[in-house]
């Protein structure tokens, strides 16, 4: 049963969770801002993204950004520097944003009009675990269709839901082998 591995990584076994590995995919596609949010040019592209209109603003709130306009007026201008605390706000508010903003256009490319994406998955790394207890899993591929729960739960960055999309459409396709592919090396796909 999928899932199940509450102990992953006892007698060896090195991996991370599929759905992790598809959301960094998933990062890996979309154009974000590359500049560290520490350096002020980072800071100031994140800034001018969250703050270029009233609903960018309204989003930016809604994702956890609280400064008053006042102070993102400054900080624009130099007058003022954020704090940590803001630098990390700042950067959760754009990412989430960002995200939501791209979730449509990358479910689009993912589903190619039906055609679905090839997803390469690459198992587990278990040359550290003794011979019993070496599972039989090999390197897989498949074409997946249904992309709008993993898009939508990493649009929303909920990890739950994430992991049951991971299961429920992405490996469910991958017959009774399915739960081995819970912990992965890595997932490649391009769109």
């Amino acid at each position: 049963m999928p899932d199940r591995n509450t102990e992953f990584g006892k007698f060896g076994a090195q991996g991370i969770k599929g759905y992790e590995a598809a959301a960094r995919q998933l990062d890996a596609l979309v154009e974000f801002i590359a500049t560290p949010v520490t350096q002020r040019r980072g800071m100031l592209a994140r800034l001018h993204y969250l703050t270029r209109s009233e609903r960018a603003k309204a989003a930016a709130r809604a994702a956890g950004l609280n400064v008053t306009d006042r102070t993102l007026k400054r900080w624009a201008e130099g007058k003022a520097s954020p704090s940590k605390k803001s630098l990390a706000q700042l950067e959760a508010a754009y990412l989430q944003v960002r995200r939501h903003n791209v979730a449509r256009h990358l479910l689009q490319r993912l589903k190619k009009d039906g055609r679905g994406t090839r997803v390469e998955f690459h198992p587990l790394n278990q040359s550290q675990v003794n011979r019993p207890h070496v599972r039989e899993v090999s390197f897989r591929t498949l074409n997946v269709r249904n992309w709008d729960r993993m898009v939508d739960a990493w649009a929303a960055n909920d990890d739950d839901a994430m992991d049951a999309a991971w299961f429920d459409d992405i490996t469910a396709d991958l017959g009774s082998d399915y739960g081995a592919y819970e912990y992965v090396m890595n997932i490649g796909f391009a769109a």
